[in-house]
């Protein structure tokens, strides 16, 4: 029991680690965007590779567990919760990947006025603030925090549903702005991506969580 204890501690310490590796990939990709900075944008994109080998280390360590241990009830949940939120964090850090990609397409910086417009901060710093609860409610495990993803994740869907209408604005004013318009469009519509796929990731957290809990609550 003791060596299955040890190989759980181990997915759960890979787990955190993609989720930290992620969310740094997300950084900088959107820094890299917003600055045109294409130095930043290669870092990121050679990065992919440690993510991807992360990815299989994760899913093969969980498919080790399940072969070597049989694990039922709680370490099962924690298994299944694990592949996923795996999953669900590979396709975060493709997503940083491909916005990177972008920075050799634009032949200039994106101007501030488009960025301002789309409330790309604030929809970057909402990503931002759903990473932390999820971190924090992976690492702590805090489900309340996890609940709160699902709030600012509406906050997103609201931007990306915006976003076409001020696009269409904002290319009739000057028909200059199209390319850019049209890259900082797509890359809206994949931020609203990482939002629901964070959104999956607490869900993930929750259902492990709470299952532990309940196991606890009967046992007394």
């Amino acid at each position: 029991m003791a060596n299955a204890t040890h190989q759980r501690d181990v997915i759960n310490q890979a787990g955190f680690k993609m989720l930290t590796l992620c969310k740094s990939q997300m950084e900088k990709a959107k820094e890299a965007f917003m600055e045109h900075d294409s130095d930043l944008a290669e870092e990121v994109i050679t990065k992919e590779a440690r993510v991807n080998a992360l990815d299989l280390k994760i899913e093969e360590d969980c498919e080790k567990f399940l072969a070597l241990y049989n694990p039922v009830a709680i370490d099962l949940r924690f298994v299944m919760a694990i592949r996923k939120i795996n999953f669900d964090l590979e396709r975060i850090a493709d997503h940083a990947y491909s916005i990177s990609r972008y920075v050799d397409d634009m032949d200039e910086k994106i101007k501030p006025e488009l960025f301002q417009v789309l409330q790309f901060e604030k929809m970057y710093s909402t990503i931002m603030e759903m990473f932390n609860y999820i971190t924090t409610a992976y690492e702590e495990k805090d489900v309340s925090l996890a609940r709160k993803v699902f709030k600012k994740d509406k906050i997103l869907d609201q931007i990306n549903r915006d976003s076409f209408g001020i696009i269409e604005e904002e290319i009739k004013k000057d028909i200059a702005v199209i390319k850019q318009s049209l890259i900082l469009f797509s890359v809206v519509k994949k931020m609203e991506r990482v939002g629901d796929l964070l959104k999956n990731i607490a869900e993930e957290i929750i259902f492990y969580i709470e299952a532990e809990v309940v196991k606890h609550k009967k046992k007394k």
